[in-house]
């Protein structure tokens, strides 16, 4: 029996940068078609972000210095020359002591440093305007290029694609842009107890969760999925379908058969393939220790346990940083503070990802560990999220502030 030979999370991460060396596709599409993708290239402004100086408010464009000081007792009096209309240009400058009237977006005419709100002032007759509260130079307007200015970096490779990226990208006027290709992604389940979930199951024998699993955290993940099906502990049948999938994708996972056993073939059929390599045959992680990492030419190929919170926890550290470095992709975790709300002793020796939910209590959010035993499912459907304790901690205690990262 071979014993894993166990790496650090942090030892699988920097071990799959380095074999990282898959190039994806990229293609130029419709930013309306853009959604979830990556982009290929840095986007860069080729004009000014508003290209003209305009008005934040409904008021009256004029000089700071005509207004300065103005009061209710002693109002500004400035004389009206006319009215901007949305979307033209003013229909003359203003000098000293001439205002005029502009709406919320409107160019400023020429002359004009600020614009008074239309409440702060009171149309005495169709041409005299009293202001009777001071505004300050550039207040109530907007410059050119003070959104963006022409030549500016606005979105950097790499960068997730979502619905305010596409709006600002219409802003200037760009409609296509170069996004990586989803990256394809082959899905296989082993194992001789796991049957299709259409199928009615045996004493012994149980339903295929983690290809479904799998293909919804793949969609999640802005991949392309596809299922090979349900593979029975036979070197000659696992062999097959991983030779179709690796030609047809740019990934493969399998999951199941990644532990220690006598039945368990996966790490035997991925050394059977010309110029393979497995890196990876153990994490010190709980759950998924016994997780495979290798490749078949310059495609991975991941060996997933079959534990289905094992499964979803290496998806989430591994294979989803994997996809990040291929599409130069920069992850932003975001996580709660919480209060826990037991004391939780881990496996010594291992980092654990603990599965909590939350609740608040007297104004305060408590987390509490979701126990688990090995094949059980439900805990997802119980948890928010989880806490990740590092190898060289016992534990957390109760009462600790504690880090929940969502699901």
């Amino acid at each position: 029996m071979e014993l894993l030979k166990l790496v650090s999370i942090k030892e699988a991460k920097e071990i799959i940068e380095k074999n990282s060396t898959y190039k994806i596709e990229t293609e130029k599409i419709n930013i309306l078609d853009s959604l979830g993708k990556i982009l290929a290239m840095d986007i860069y402004s080729n004009e000014n972000v508003p290209d003209f100086v305009r008005s934040t408010v409904d008021g009256y464009a004029a000089q700071s210095e005509d207004v300065f000081g103005a009061s209710e007792s002693l109002p500004a009096i400035l004389k009206l020359v006319g009215e901007v209309k949305i979307g033209q240009t003013p229909p003359c400058e203003i000098n000293a002591g001439e205002c005029m009237y502009v709406p919320t977006g409107g160019m400023l005419p020429k002359g004009a440093d600020t614009v008074v709100m239309i409440e702060y002032t009171e149309k005495l007759d169709h041409e005299t305007i009293l202001v009777n509260k001071p505004t300050a130079p550039l207040q109530n307007i907007v410059e050119i290029g003070e959104d963006v200015k022409k030549g500016e970096l606005i979105l950097k490779k790499g960068t997730k694609v979502r619905p305010y990226e596409i709006g600002v990208l219409s802003s200037l006027g760009i409609l296509e842009i170069e996004v990586y290709k989803k990256i394809k992604v082959g899905i296989i389940s082993t194992g001789d107890e796991v049957v299709d979930p259409k199928e009615k199951i045996n004493l012994g024998q149980v339903r295929d969760i983690n290809s479904y699993l799998l293909y919804s955290l793949c969609e999640e993940e802005g991949v392309e999925p596809t299922l090979y099906g349900i593979v029975k502990d036979d070197y000659e049948k696992l062999r097959e379908t991983l030779d179709r999938a690796i030609k047809e994708c740019d990934v493969v996972i399998m999951s199941g058969g990644s532990s220690v056993g006598n039945k368990d073939e996966t790490v035997k059929v991925i050394k059977s393939f010309e110029n393979s390599n497995i890196f990876i045959h153990g994490i010190a992680i709980k759950p998924g220790k016994p997780t495979i990492i290798g490749k078949i030419g310059e495609k991975f190929v991941y060996g997933l346990p079959g534990h289905p919170l094992a499964c979803a926890v290496i998806f989430k550290n591994f294979v989803a940083h994997y996809f990040d470095k291929l599409r130069g992709f920069e992850r932003e975790d975001f996580w709660i503070e919480c209060k826990m709300a037991v004391n939780y002793h881990k496996a010594q020796g291992r980092a654990e990802f603990l599965p909590v939910r939350i609740k608040e209590e007297n104004g305060e959010l408590i987390a509490y560990p979701t126990y688990y035993k090995s094949g059980l499912i439900s805990c997802f459907s119980k948890s928010f999220g989880y806490i990740y304790i590092e190898k060289e901690l016992e534990g957390v205690y109760q009462g600790q502030r504690v880090k929940v990262f969502k699901f």
